[in-house]
């Protein structure tokens, strides 16, 4: 049978042990996808105030999954391994401080708050990598790849329904409103 980076395709993936081509193949296109995302978000904080943190937490999910789409078994090594975990830990910490943060302080809606929108990002980053850390065995199944498609689809789509309205974006801080 043909391994396919690692992986056992089964034709049609029917009730074979390996997964279907098709899986295989719309786990590494959302894997690139989503590094180009985060590599877009890393872009967009050039202008914010802190933009060091948030261009380091948005680069390095970029780099994993860019890995991951080029060679899936990458997840296996321990560098990849160690530096995912590492960086769920801190984006988990930083999602709880900012969720604390916003319930406390919360005077609009949570889009409309810088820190809502940072605490979207950082959840963004640690489902994705929980979705991509134990991969590259030959695990990914329907289930893993039908919410890598919804959560590749979601950040994209979120992103252009507010370029396309800008009248949402009009109470965002300029270094957010014109950001893209």
């Amino acid at each position: 049978m043909d391994h396919v980076h690692g992986y056992e395709p089964v034709e049609g993936g029917g009730g074979g042990l390996g997964i279907s081509l098709w899986q295989c193949h719309c786990w590494r296109f959302c894997n690139v996808f989503m590094g180009f995302f985060f590599a877009l978000a890393a872009y967009v904080q050039i202008n914010d105030p802190d933009a060091g943190v948030w261009m380091v937490a948005y680069s390095i999910p970029a780099i994993l999954s860019l890995l991951t789409g080029i060679n899936p078994q990458i997840t296996e090594n321990l560098l990849w391994k160690s530096t995912s975990k590492l960086h769920m830990i801190g984006c988990a910490v930083g999602a709880a401080y900012l969720g604390w943060s916003i319930r406390h302080h919360l005077s609009r809606d949570i889009i409309h708050e810088e820190e809502g929108r940072e605490l979207f990002g950082l959840t963004i980053i640690v489902i994705w990598l929980l979705l991509a850390y134990p991969s590259g065995k030959d695990n990914l199944g329907s289930l893993r790849v039908s919410a890598s498609v919804f959560i590749t689809l979601f950040p994209f789509a979120t992103w252009l329904y507010y370029y396309i309205h800008k009248e949402l974006r009009s109470s965002w801080p300029a270094h957010c409103r014109d950001a893209i």
